[in-house]
């Protein structure tokens, strides 16, 4: 079974149909932007649509008011059964993905009237599997990989830095690409993220040892390694930009390998294993969550957010690698946080959204 077009050839030759799908598909973009959706939701959802749309063409359908809710539920049975060139089944996420981006298209034609009812209205999405995270580093093997670039030269020494604060933080790889120098406050010992998933900032601890590289590439890597004009963001590639997320993901990579320890993963490793470790050192789910920038898990509340300086005090207590000498665990009372295999859950299924990216 072979995948469609992303595009029809005849949408690239003829002029565009007012009362298309491509000309729906771009107003409802627009929309999204309008509305402050994140780059990436609106590219996964233009790449969803464009292979609904070269679906539809291939079967003579053209316009939005020519779909109806039996050509959905065929779209759906059609991706389950399709294959990707490997032979391997699209994952329930990937189809859900896809249909919850057809479903919010047609709800956003009904809602402005471009066609008479949503036919995608009672349609239901595969429900997702929910997996733990298959790769999680002990203390020992995180220290291992640490320990692996040359922190006599200048990327080495970058390098070093980007990994103890991946394993301190437990931020994503985009946020760690776009902190820019002022985001480090080292007297606090924190961190800014800016422009989180969903569009949210949000204050993280560093512990004492990732700082202390980070301040040492700070004075002795990154004034050789930019130009100016400078951009103000943290860690720098080579040619003094900001380091690409591709570029960060392929040299993490290489550095497990390196390391010997006979598991495979790249910054989303370290972001598993410093909620697993913190858990496992006894800090209370409700403050990983928070670290993390889960605004919520499934079956949970909204919780109140933890002041930074409780996050800093857990931090301390229980991440390994936060202080030189361990913290003694502060009373954190009485806690109905999400049990943490619903954490971990989540925490593997934003693993697989990165790797489908």
């Amino acid at each position: 079974m072979k995948m469609p077009r992303s595009q029809p050839k005849r949408e690239e030759l003829l002029p565009l149909d007012p009362e298309g799908m491509q000309a729906a598909i771009r107003d409802f973009l627009e929309w999204l932007a309008v509305h402050n959706y994140s780059l990436v939701t609106m590219k996964n959802r233009e790449h969803a649509l464009h292979r609904f749309t070269a679906w539809c063409a291939e079967r003579g359908l053209a316009r939005p008011s020519e779909i109806t809710r039996p050509i959905l539920e065929h779209y759906q049975r059609w991706l389950f059964h399709y294959r990707r060139p490997s032979g391997a089944p699209l994952s329930f996420r990937s189809q859900a993905q896809v249909l919850t981006a057809v479903r919010g298209f047609f709800r956003y034609l009904a809602r402005s009237n471009r066609i008479l009812m949503n036919p995608a209205a009672d349609l239901d999405v595969p429900r997702e599997e929910k997996r733990l995270p298959h790769v999680v580093l002990t203390a020992q093997e995180a220290d291992q990989v640490l320990n692996q670039p040359n922190v006599e030269d200048l990327l080495g020494l970058r390098d070093r830095a980007i990994l103890e604060t991946l394993y301190s933080t437990g931020i994503r790889r985009s946020e760690l690409a776009r902190l820019l120098v002022h985001d480090i406050d080292l007297n606090r010992q924190t961190v800014f993220v800016r422009l989180g998933k969903g569009k949210k900032d949000r204050v993280v601890p560093i512990g004492e040892r990732a700082l202390a590289w980070v301040e040492k590439y700070l004075y002795d890597a990154r004034p050789r390694l930019v130009f100016d004009p400078d951009p103000g963001h943290l860690f720098l590639s080579q040619q003094g930009g900001p380091i690409a997320v591709a570029s960060l993901t392929d040299s993490v990579r290489t550095y497990v390998i390196r390391s010997g320890i006979g598991k495979a993963g790249a910054c989303h490793v370290f972001r598993h294993t410093m909620a697993t470790l913190m858990l496992e050192g006894g800090a209370d789910v409700r403050f990983i969550q928070e670290m993390l920038g889960h605004a919520n898990l499934q079956t949970t509340q909204i919780y109140t957010r933890v002041s930074i300086q409780k996050l800093k005090a857990i931090h301390d207590a229980t991440h390994p690698g936060a202080r030189l000498r361990r913290a003694p665990l502060p009373a954190q009372g009485a806690s109905d946080a999400p049990p943490r295999e619903e954490l971990l859950s989540a925490l593997a299924t934003e693993a697989a959204e990165e790797n489908e990216r």
